[in-house]
């Protein structure tokens, strides 16, 4: 590696994949966080890693901006971690992803493109989710210009975790990511967790009372509230949901969890229940959809819709059709595709979420479904699709690491007459699409936009057996 060095006026040129930024000095590619920048900007830089190949760089300074820049919207952005975006247009950002995905389906996967779509843009480009998880901490981040006001500013927090400081949290004031009563919501426990002089806890030393706040909205009005507690003070527990109760008398599901482990997640606890149902219920074409605590649901309900729409389109299910959903989370989409189907077999590795599919199948009258727990490369093999049958249609959506190769090598051994390919991550999608490609071709894609001011962006892929 070669030594650091400053650059005291160069232009970032254009946009690179995983939300960075391009510059170029004397034949050398430096990558650059997209979050600081915007293609036009002119800035002192320092490349800090340089290796063989490129380099990365650090912004000091913008010395001219760009004249594609917009005002970011958030009083937090440049701190909070969240919607980097912000300074980009929107009409940018989506041709950005839109680009990111063609570009990294032909290079990565070989694919040979056509039918592409245009990219899908959200309605909503705030206030579009409808979960969001707030961390206290009794450790906040103080800005730049907190720093040098040289003010006396209180420790504790509730807010987000600043990029890479697991430690740190940055006291968020108001978010445009969740609409409804969540500020409202979060601005209470944090006025109310102060006054009880109860501690916000330390995530060095994994102690503390306060530890995270979860809401969770839907479309139909519903209002979740989940507390994580890292100690079991039922007297300080009861006074602060009874306060709650006084304030939002009309939340849906409140709950709390006792967590004494060095991680946050819930997944292996029992929530408590303290007032109302232990779910909230989302809407989409007459169904209903149970949510809760432990559940997966797409955080953007609205261009959740239009995503499945989309699969449903790219599937083409006829009436004596078997499906396999493979990761089906809470069967969302098995569900929405099942009064096509003669029958849909969902496959997801959490058990929670299996039985949330299961029960949303039930209160929707859907008989035509079955669905199973367990790693997917060890339960899809060809023993399973003897006893439940060749699929004529597979739906896959994965997380972001993508499908394991077994699980690859399986639909090649099966040949569904169709795979439609739901992803969060193209660059894993592309590598899949490059294994499959022994036995199809890939006849459409159409990439969606979930997350409007980040570079994340969803794609889906129709497969079809070449002939």
């Amino acid at each position: 590696m070669k030594k650091k060095y400053e650059i005291e006026n160069i232009e970032i040129t254009d946009f690179a994949a995983e939300g960075k930024c391009i510059a170029r000095h004397d034949g050398e590619v430096i990558f650059v966080d997209g979050s600081k920048v915007c293609p036009g900007d002119e800035v002192k830089l320092l490349v800090s890693k340089s290796k063989k190949r490129f380099s990365e760089g650090r912004v000091l300074q913008i010395n001219k901006a760009s004249s594609a820049r917009v005002e970011p919207f958030c009083a937090h952005f440049g701190d909070c971690g969240g919607c980097t975006w912000q300074h980009v247009p929107y009409e940018t950002q989506l041709a950005q992803k839109e680009r990111q995905v063609y570009d990294q389906l032909s290079r990565i996967g070989k694919v040979t493109l056509r039918n592409t779509s245009p990219i899908l843009g959200s309605k909503k480009t705030q206030y579009y989710r409808n979960k969001l998880e707030f961390t206290f901490s009794n450790s906040r981040w103080f800005t730049e210009k907190e720093v040098a006001s040289e003010a006396e500013l209180d420790r504790d927090a509730l807010g987000f975790h600043v990029p890479r400081r697991f430690d740190k949290v940055l006291p968020i004031h108001h978010c445009y990511l969740q609409g409804g009563p969540s500020n409202a919501v979060r601005d209470f426990f944090r006025e109310e967790a102060k006054a009880s002089g109860k501690p916000f806890y330390d995530h060095i030393v994994h102690k503390g009372f306060f530890r995270t706040l979860m809401i969770r909205t839907t479309s139909t009005g519903e209002l979740m509230v989940l507390v994580q507690f890292a100690e079991n003070d039922q007297d300080a527990i009861k006074s602060i949901l009874d306060k709650f109760l006084l304030k939002f008398p009309d939340v849906t599901s409140l709950s709390y969890v006792i967590n004494t482990k060095g991680n946050d997640t819930i997944y292996d606890l029992e929530p408590v229940y303290y007032h109302g149902l232990p779910y909230i219920t989302e809407e989409m074409e007459g169904l209903k959809f149970r949510i809760g605590v432990k559940s997966f649901y797409q955080t953007n309900s609205e261009q959740a819709y239009e995503l499945y729409k989309k699969v449903r389109e790219y599937a083409q299910i006829q009436e004596n059709d078997l499906v396999y959903d493979l990761y089906t989370g809470t069967g969302t989409i098995a569900n929405f595709l099942a009064k096509g189907a003669k029958h849909v077999v969902g496959v997801e590795y959490i058990e929670p979420a299996v039985e949330d599919a299961r029960i949303n199948s039930q209160i929707n009258g859907i008989t035509n479904t079955t669905f199973f727990a367990g790693d997917m490369a060890k339960v899809l093999n060809e023993e399973f699709v003897a006893q439940n049958g060749r699929p004529d249609v597979v739906i896959t959506d994965p997380p972001r690491a993508g499908m394991d190769k077994s699980v690859c090598e399986v639909l090649l051994k099966v040949a569904p007459r169709r795979i439609v390919y739901v992803s969060c991550n193209p660059g894993t999608q592309a590598r899949d699409l490059e294994i499959l490609s022994e036995k199809y071709e890939v006849e459409a894609v159409a990439p969606v936009d979930m997350f409007p001011h980040t570079f994340h962006v969803e794609n889906i892929v129709s497969l079809i057996l070449k002939s």
